[in-house]
């Protein structure tokens, strides 16, 4: 019984451990010295409620947290700001998707600057 429960937790760590699976995050992008990626969950994207997690790093893999960033995922919808999660470089958001959408929208800013840029992510949706 022992062996059965310590192969058991052995492979749930080799599974929690292990690289995210194929397609969970679409390609990532740069502006800067950022770089940025994002996860949705569900994945692939689906219409309806989404979380999305935008991860801000340097290339160094330092993670990036003097930013301000706004999602949606059509222009027809507002932008909505993306909550900070501690000082790890991701950046968290629940958005609505309508069916269609083509992508998701990221505006970003640097806390204590005018610079800014906006971002989009091409998606294929959830059939």
């Amino acid at each position: 019984m022992r062996g059965l429960m310590t192969a058991a937790l052995v492979g749930l760590l080799l599974t929690a451990c292990g690289a995210p699976p194929e397609g969970t995050r679409l390609p990532a992008q740069k502006w800067d010295d950022v770089i940025f990626e994002l996860e949705s969950r569900p994945m692939p994207v689906q219409v309806g409620m989404n979380e999305l997690l935008v991860l801000a790093t340097e290339e160094r893999g330092r993670p990036v947290h003097n930013l301000l960033i706004d999602v949606r995922a059509s222009d027809d919808l507002a932008w909505r700001q993306t909550i900070q999660d501690g000082l790890s470089g991701v950046y968290r958001r629940a958005i609505k998707v309508p069916p269609g959408a083509k992508g998701i929208s990221l505006r970003i800013k640097r806390k204590m600057s005018e610079d800014q840029v906006e971002l989009f992510f091409p998606i294929e949706l959830a059939k």
